[in-house]
């Protein structure tokens, strides 16, 4: 398999419009953090995400990625709908950034999306925000067979163009 780099370039606005719609795709997220010694590990949390494109979980402090952020705030998270089929046109966005304590807009994201979520059912619980820096989205319909699109993102999730790739079977 080859990987071309194209020169097509994707707007800001189109970028915001695929990535919206994906985020919306699910309200299951893949957590992906690193451990002390380098290990990476993978957690499944239910998500928000507010318009600066900063997306909110919910976990107990405890955790195995929790402890890992509190060592490297780095981490990645994928969405995507798992009930795609194989062969059709797919569709998921990754985002990378840093991890830090929900602050507090954060309880109002994660309420807008869980509206019956209170913070004194769980206790022992706490907000978690992560901070892009980066996304790779991939949307078939949208942006074409095999084609993925990596913006950055800048304070107010700004989104400015930085590559697309285009994956072709050799």
């Amino acid at each position: 398999m080859a990987i071309e780099r194209s020169k097509r370039r994707v707007a800001e606005r189109r970028i915001k419009a695929v990535a919206h719609g994906l985020l919306d795709a699910s309200t299951l997220c893949a957590i992906a953090t690193v451990s002390p010694p380098g290990r990476a590990h993978v957690s499944t949390a239910y998500f928000a995400w507010s318009p600066d494109l900063h997306l909110v979980w919910l976990s107990e402090p405890g955790a195995t990625h929790s402890r890992n952020l509190r060592g490297n705030s780095s981490a990645a998270i994928a969405v995507y709908d798992s009930s795609q089929s194989w062969g059709k046109p797919d569709r998921g966005i990754q985002v990378f950034g840093s991890v830090r304590a929900g602050e507090a807009d954060a309880e109002e994201t994660y309420v807008g999306r869980f509206r019956d979520y209170r913070s004194s059912n769980f206790p022992a619980y706490r907000l978690y925000e992560l901070v892009p820096r980066r996304l790779k989205l991939f949307d078939e319909r949208e942006l074409g067979a095999a084609t993925f699109v990596t913006a950055r993102v800048a304070a107010g999730g700004r989104l400015a163009w930085e590559r697309t790739e285009i994956y072709r079977s050799s």
